[in-house]
């Protein structure tokens, strides 16, 4: 009798503990997710997130909205917040989380030992994936190359009516003022920024692409914007989107000369959120984007240039051209945000 009723317990404790056992895996494959606020278009980030998901079997939840819009979630949402990871375009973005305390350090061997310190926050606090560059773009009828040389050349006179550009809103404009206040002090900055204004073929409107199209069409004979726009163009089902590349090609500046620091360039990048409930998966993430896969589809599908050395650059953006980058640490441009958005409304550009 004693027999039975020891082993009737032992069967009951062992039933206890498998179903502890089955209700932990459970809960392990519940969390075994990362959820992503992500200013990117979905489109340029989820071949990397699928790809992710097919190597770890980690699920994402990935929702997209406007820069501000997300980082205003963010804030509202505080510590409740369902999000593990915020996906951003410039340095100056992930700087402006940074000031709103929304994010935290991390470390990570990969992460360190992959992107090159300049790309990434001294202290862990958000990453580089993808390098972009801020060109010049020319109307190949108006426009000699050798009539070009750097960005601060743009604000001579002799581009008077002839430049294109969006407006001082645009965070990619305003990085590119904050490394130019970097080289040259607020001072310079601040002279160049009145002479681009003095330049301008018409208000800024519109986006990059827009330039493009703008000097295409005749309106200006020099645009600046970002790389990967006019590989959008280049690679467009649009035969009219197609045909702004017939006659607007890029320059690469600050090559030589006397401001031969190499062009300006920016990043995409992500940072794991101070409310991360996922934090070891969204670390996992980060790490698997810095990796040959994710770094080969930045390169193919973004048109970016690689983060990580010894990846080859996509076909599309090769076919740009080669040229030196400018190696300013990019926590320079969010330091020097606040400073370049007063030089824009001091000098009126709108």
């Amino acid at each position: 009798m004693m027999q039975r009723q020891l082993r009737q317990i032992a069967m009951i404790a062992l039933a206890a503990l498998t179903a502890g056992l089955t209700n932990t895996a459970s809960s392990a494959a519940l969390s075994a997710e990362v959820n992503i606020y992500s200013y990117r278009e979905e489109a340029l980030i989820k071949p990397q997130l699928e790809a992710f998901r097919k190597a770890t079997e980690i699920s994402y939840k990935l929702i997209t909205g406007t820069a501000g819009g997300l980082l205003q979630r963010l804030k509202n949402e505080g510590m409740n917040s369902p999000a593990d990871l915020l996906f951003t375009a410039d340095a100056g973005r992930l700087h402006r989380a940074l000031q709103m305390g929304l994010l935290q350090p991390i470390r990570s061997e990969t992460l360190e030992t992959q992107i090159p310190a300049r790309f990434r926050d001294p202290e862990g606090r958000w990453f580089g994936l993808g390098v972009r560059a801020r060109a010049i773009f020319y109307h190949i009828d108006r426009v000699k190359p050798s009539e070009l040389s750097s960005f601060e050349d743009l604000a001579d006179p002799k581009w008077k009516g002839r430049i294109l550009i969006r407006s001082s809103g645009n965070i990619y404009n305003q990085s590119l003022l904050a490394s130019l206040i970097n080289h040259h002090g607020a001072k310079k900055a601040e002279t160049w920024a009145r002479g681009m204004v003095a330049n301008l073929a018409r208000k800024p409107q519109g986006g990059d692409r827009d330039q493009l199209r703008a000097v295409a069409a005749g309106e200006g004979d020099i645009a600046i914007a970002n790389n990967y726009y006019y590989a959008r163009l280049l690679t467009s089902k649009k035969a009219a989107d197609r045909k702004v590349t017939d006659k607007v090609k890029v320059f690469w500046p600050n090559q030589t000369g006397p401001y031969d620091r190499g062009t300006h360039v920016n990043i995409s990048g992500a940072a794991v959120t101070k409310s991360a409930k996922n934090r070891a998966n969204a670390i996992r993430l980060l790490e698997f984007l810095v990796g040959e896969e994710a770094q080969n589809i930045y390169a193919s599908v973004g048109y970016e240039y690689p983060v990580r050395k010894g990846i080859a650059r996509g076909s599309v953006v090769a076919g740009m051209g080669q040229f030196k980058m400018d190696n300013l640490p990019l926590e320079n441009l969010g330091r020097n945000n606040a400073e370049a958005v007063r030089i824009f409304d001091r000098v009126g550009w709108r």
